[in-house]
């Protein structure tokens, strides 16, 4: 069985002390590929040395494949310049997507205008180049899909989805793919258990979003890519199939969008 972790930030500081283990653990789990996007441009060069440092198969750890971005949260630690530097990344450097970028209205009196400044200009690069995105959208899904529809022919996954049936659909005739993890293991999590169950499994990736978004049974624990299988699990559980399907599907969801061998 292989497990593609379509959204995991491994090169951030909570694994720093032991990441090796959490990767070999991760693979004794199946996981065979990791999808790792930055965050602020601060993380490219050390991104680009750890997923470059990864050994070729067979090995002991999954695959690490790189995506540069700057998130909304991260608004105010960006710079007009790092857009500059990302396109030479994109150029350079070994890269799968564009991403993690987006927008957040979640937080109180964030600066919508500069989120939206720094979020539009990536789907550009990401066209230019012909590259997916890694979107994170808080409370900005119709915002999100104006862009999108502006830029036709665009692909990529809204990581950790959260929104309406409609919303999905409308991502999906777009040809985008939606990311789900830890949140939809949580019985009370009505809506999206509804929309794992009910969506395409063509549409479908599974993500971790380590170390943040613990499933249920490890909740207040530090997340890591070695819990995938649970979510592969309760996802199989609420549609009703076998979890190796649900691997197969999302696997091969994430090998398309990602043009991973």
């Amino acid at each position: 069985m292989r497990l593609i972790d379509s959204h995991c930030h491994i090169d951030l500081e909570p694994f720093a002390d032991d990441r090796r283990e959490v990767l070999v653990e991760a693979k004794r789990q199946s996981v065979s590929d990791i999808i790792v996007p930055a965050v602020t441009a601060a993380r490219w060069r050390d991104l680009q040395v750890l997923t470059s440092s990864e050994p070729a198969e067979p090995s002991d750890q999954p695959l690490l494949h790189a995506a540069y971005g700057l998130h909304p949260v991260f608004t105010p630690e960006h710079h007009p310049d790092d857009l500059i530097e990302l396109e030479r990344f994109l150029q350079t450097a070994d890269v799968v997507a564009v991403g993690e970028c987006g927008l957040d209205f979640f937080i109180p009196d964030y600066d919508s205008e500069t989120q939206m400044r720094y979020f539009t200009a990536q789907l550009d690069l990401a066209v230019q180049y012909q590259l997916p995105v890694i979107i994170h959208a808080r409370k900005a899904l119709d915002l999100v899909l104006r862009e999108l529809r502006k830029r036709p022919g665009l692909r990529g996954v809204i990581h950790s989805f959260s929104g309406s049936l409609q919303q999905a659909e409308q991502l999906i005739d777009l040809g985008f793919n939606l990311g789900f993890g830890g949140p939809v293991t949580y019985t009370r999590a009505l809506k999206l258990r509804m929309l794992v169950a009910e969506l395409p499994l063509s549409a479908l990736l599974i993500e971790t979003d380590a170390p943040d978004q613990p499933d249920a049974s490890h909740h207040g624990e530090r997340n890591q890519p070695a819990w995938l299988p649970e979510i592969a699990s309760c996802i199989a559980g609420l549609r009703g199939i076998t979890v190796e399907s649900v691997a197969e599907a999302t696997s091969e969801n994430a090998k398309l969008l990602f043009n991973l061998s």
